[in-house]
């Protein structure tokens, strides 16, 4: 008989709230990839199902709040969560759903990735559901990670530089009582900045940018970032980690692509 005190301690528990995706770039498919990859077993709750590409969204189907509900409290019945993630959750009455399940549960980190317009610029976000992603579930987040147009969105201003992305990050992580990270992918420039906001420090994080195609990499983040805090790593390393394998997802997409 195998000694059981010799087997590898169990995965952390993670599980991602969010869209399907049925082109496999980004959504709940992007999510379980990423947790796998970083050593968490994942779990999820669906909340709308998409027909997209990475070109285009053709069409979207939300699924009804009770459902949505239903899949995050049993997944709670049955598993102990170590971190959560939210992603593409498109209308308030979800938002509100997500929100009321998960406010009264010990979630020791719930990362808060506000996906509002996809890459392709199909909006993911209905305009009313705004004001219950900020009122609801943001106050609830301990790290939220918009680009740089949900960034706008959320701070009310504009975002053209470096400075910009920390005055915005400083804001939003005050607004909501929470780390925020600015994701720079929209500046142009040979370099990705990302700026964090954490316990009232900046930080700047820099990756060479690939000339490839980025639909996804929101979702690739965030649930690469929540795989590693549920595994222990501090906030500003998981972040490192979690651009590295981004980072390394996209450039092994240039090979393909090169070599194809």
């Amino acid at each position: 008989m195998r000694n059981l005190k010799n087997l590898p301690p169990p995965l952390p528990v993670v599980m991602t709230i969010a869209g399907s995706d049925s082109g496999g770039g980004a959504g709940i498919q992007a999510d379980l990839k990423a947790f796998t990859a970083l050593g968490a077993f994942g779990t999820s709750a669906i909340t709308c199902l998409t027909a997209q590409n990475p070109s285009e969204v053709r069409g979207i189907l939300a699924v009804t709040p009770a459902m949505v509900t239903l899949q995050v409290e049993t997944i709670f019945a049955g598993f102990r969560v170590a971190a959560a993630k939210t992603g593409m959750l498109y209308s308030a009455a979800i938002i509100e759903a997500v929100a009321r399940t998960i406010k009264h549960r010990h979630i020791p980190w719930l990362v808060v990735d506000p996906v509002m317009i996809a890459t392709s610029g199909a909006r993911l976000l209905r305009r009313d559901a705004v004001s219950a992603l900020g009122n609801r579930l943001l106050p609830l987040a301990d790290v939220i990670t918009p680009n740089l147009p949900e960034a706008e969105a959320l701070c009310g201003h504009t975002i053209g530089n470096l400075r910009d992305m920390e005055s915005a990050a400083r804001k939003i992580g005050r607004r909501y009582r929470a780390a925020c990270v600015v994701k720079g992918g929209h500046l142009p420039g040979n370099e990705v900045v990302d700026i964090l906001f954490y316990a009232g420090h900046i930080y700047s994080f820099r990756s060479t940018r690939l000339r490839v195609a980025t639909h996804g990499t929101g979702c690739m983040f965030s649930a690469a970032l929540t795989a590693l805090l549920a595994r222990g790593v501090d906030l500003p390393a998981a972040i490192r980690g979690a651009k590295h394998y981004v980072h390394g997802v996209l450039h092994r997409q240039l090979c393909i692509s090169l070599c194809s």
